[in-house]
């Protein structure tokens, strides 16, 4: 009779659940992982965002040579890639294959100045970068800093 009492007690413990400590345990090794992983994740996605942004100004950059060598001047805007201006007799676009001029990926508009203060013989071009103000350290541009 003893086996069977036991029996029914080990039964009964196995339907019993988790504990509070085995819950809080779960939780803090949850914890410290989250920890560990998510900063290496966000800092990924801040150097993913940055090579995004150079790569489509290295886009911008290919149209616009494109443009200036078909109308023997850059665009105005970063928009004349993509209409017709009045003046660009020669205009063989849309040279963007977007419909509209692309932002930046932290959703800013990207700087297009013609003709350049940095670069004086073309144009200077930039994205505000993640903290979205033009003029500051983390700015992504076409000239060196």
């Amino acid at each position: 009779m003893k086996c069977i009492h036991w029996k029914g007690n080990r039964e009964r413990n196995r339907n019993r659940g988790f504990t509070l400590i085995e819950l809080l345990l779960v939780l803090a090794i949850l914890a410290i992982l989250a920890a560990i992983v998510l900063p290496r994740i966000t800092g990924r996605t801040s150097d993913a965002q940055i090579k995004a942004t150079q790569a489509q100004i290295s886009a911008f950059k290919t149209a616009l040579n494109l443009f200036e060598v078909d109308n023997g001047f850059y665009p105005r805007s970063l928009a004349d890639l993509l209409q017709q201006p009045r003046d660009a007799q020669n205009w063989k676009g849309p040279y963007l294959d977007n419909d509209t001029v692309p932002k930046d990926p932290w959703g800013n508009d990207y700087i297009y100045v013609y003709p350049g203060r940095r670069n004086a013989n073309s144009y200077d071009l930039s994205s505000p970068g993640p903290d979205g103000r033009p003029g500051t350290d983390d700015d992504i541009t076409n000239w060196t800093k």
